[in-house]
């Protein structure tokens, strides 16, 4: 079996599964992209995507993960939040990772309505900013999604066009 077909379908397999650790708890989403499109650019040498094109790519998925703490604590803020809730919707969301799926998709709401309440806030008001934290769990879904087409997509213009 030709060893750059080898490669190729390891590139794509870590490519897929990495997608899919974007949405799914426990898999490194774009570490796993990462590494996909740099086996992909290693079975040809590095002949087509060179050392400035990894560096960006890896830039951008070191990005996902900031984007993805910033979205959960900007949506809090933006319903009002305390300084407590945006911390504990980020306490939330690291300790949701833990709990698979729901705590992923409960931990900054429970983080964020938990900090809101020790402000001495009432729960109306906590619930709120536990709806923001959600609200901004789901745009850093979104954008870690976009961040990840498009470092497949830099990679693809850069390799064939």
């Amino acid at each position: 079996m030709d060893t750059n077909f080898i490669y190729w379908t390891g590139a794509a397999l870590l490519t897929i599964v990495g997608l899919a650790g974007l949405i799914l708890p426990g898999i490194p989403g774009a570490p796993l992209i990462l590494a996909g499109l740099v086996l992909a650019a290693w079975a040809e040498g590095f002949a087509h995507v060179g050392l400035w094109t990894i560096l960006f790519l890896t830039l951008l998925a070191i990005l996902t993960y900031a984007v993805d703490f910033w979205a959960t604590m900007f949506g809090a803020k933006k319903f009002g939040a305390s300084k407590r809730a945006v911390i504990g919707a980020l306490i939330g969301a690291i300790a949701g990772l833990f709990f698979g799926l729901p705590g992923v998709i409960f931990g900054p709401f429970i983080g964020a309505v938990i900090g809101e309440l020790s402000a001495r806030r009432d729960l109306q008001q906590a619930a709120r900013a536990g709806i923001g934290a959600t609200i901004g769990l789901v745009l850093g879904a979104a954008l870690k999604i976009a961040l990840a087409f498009a470092m497949i997509g830099i990679f693809a213009v850069v390799r064939f066009f």
